[in-house]
């Protein structure tokens, strides 16, 4: 005899008179609350412990950026810590090399950029009072208003590229725990992932793995790019300036390259600060075709490398880019502004391969051997579990 059916649940009249529309709104709703709220502790704890994430945010990407590398030698049977050794001294070589070539340009052409500095001012003060257009109390006040400015905006820049730690000593442990954080990635970040793995439960495991491996993967994409991407700003507007005959191109091309890391925002402030020096030193012509050479870049990286290259790396549109970059910096200065495209490139390719089910398929991502160069055995009941 079949069991008897349960009684219909009687619908509340209140309920039912709200209309179906706005309840699945609602439903909506509170659920987008829930995962505002969520994001809002998150973004907060980030900010509060700026000091350790940072430090740790810096290495993953120094990873993603060394893996190719790092990978071809393993699968080269060179040992795994002579790979860690060259990668970590290449690194440092190159770092060094870009530092010395700064601070010995600087040196020698720093004196001399400060005196034209000083003429040109001088010059423009005396084209002021030349004209007569203007009263010399005006005139004076305007120039002591624009050199405050440039003051006052210059602290600003180094305070902000200095938020990350307010001492000397701060930004010394964040650049020790960085680079330990680098060495153990290295030399053991699939073991480390496998224990945050386990953190989820058993039968998420399998679409936890997958989706951050297909993140990871496109996090390599993104450093690889964002590294030719920058060098094309960093060469482009470099060697412009060295034509033209601005002072200081090296620094400049480096101080374009570091900066491109902030896509669209980065590589047009730097490119300020190379139309600001050819000013100072060649004059106004010099300056408007150093202006020139900045926008033609500028061109190529929006027109081309972006969507093309980058939008197929990290497969964003270019609107999003310059939307997280925004929030980015708003939410936690330059460090945010770097970390904000990585990060919801990431945060967008694990959502794509968790809501579509591509994880169920069963085929490993494309950079997965670069993570994995040891063949992997999977025992009994690990099996089980992943079957499970």
């Amino acid at each position: 005899m079949p069991p008897p059916r349960p009684a219909p649940r009687q619908q509340d009249p209140i309920v039912e008179s709200v209309p179906p529309a706005l309840r699945i709104a609602a439903a909506y709703g509170w659920r987008l609350l829930i995962l505002a709220a969520v994001v809002a502790v998150m973004v907060w704890l980030i900010i509060e412990f700026k000091l350790v994430v940072v430090p740790v945010l810096v290495a993953i990407l120094l990873t993603a950026l060394l893996w190719p590398f790092f990978a071809w030698m393993l699968s080269h049977r060179v040992p795994r810590p002579l790979a860690i050794v060259i990668s970590l001294v290449g690194t440092i070589a190159i770092v060094t090399g870009l530092i010395w070539l700064v601070v010995w340009q600087v040196s020698e052409q720093a004196a001399l950029v400060r005196e034209r500095a000083g003429e040109r001012w001088a010059e423009l003060q005396d084209w002021l009072l030349g004209t007569g257009v203007l009263p010399e109390e005006q005139v004076s006040d305007m120039l002591a208003f624009a050199s405050d400015f440039l003051r006052d905006e210059s602290d600003f820049l180094v305070s902000g590229a200095l938020s990350v730690g307010s001492t000397v000593g701060h930004v010394g442990a964040g650049a020790l725990l960085a680079f330990f954080t680098l060495i153990c990635l290295l030399a053991s970040g699939e073991e480390i992932w496998g224990w945050t793995s386990r953190l989820f439960p058993a039968r998420a495991r399998v679409a936890v793995d997958r989706a951050a491996r297909n993140g990871w993967a496109t996090l390599i994409n993104y450093a690889r790019t964002q590294i030719f991407v920058a060098s094309i700003d960093g060469i482009g507007i470099g060697v412009g300036a060295a034509l033209l005959g601005v002072p200081l191109a090296i620094p400049i091309g480096v101080t374009v390259f570091l900066a491109a890391f902030v896509p669209f925002v980065g590589a047009i402030v730097s490119g300020a600060l190379a139309v600001l020096i050819a000013l100072a030193y060649n004059g106004p012509w010099i300056a408007l075709a150093m202006l020139a050479v900045v926008l033609v870049v500028q061109q190529v990286e929006s027109h081309v490398l972006q969507p093309v290259v980058m939008g197929a790396a990290v497969k964003v549109h270019p609107l999003a880019v310059v939307l997280v970059v925004m929030a980015g910096s708003m939410a936690g200065g330059i460090a945010g502004a770097l970390f904000a495209v990585p990060l919801a490139a990431f945060v967008n390719v694990v959502a794509v391969t968790l809501s579509t089910g591509s994880w169920r398929t069963g085929d490993l991502p494309e950079n997965d051997l670069l993570w994995r160069t040891e063949p992997r055995t999977i025992g009994r009941g690990e099996e089980e579990e992943e079957t499970t």
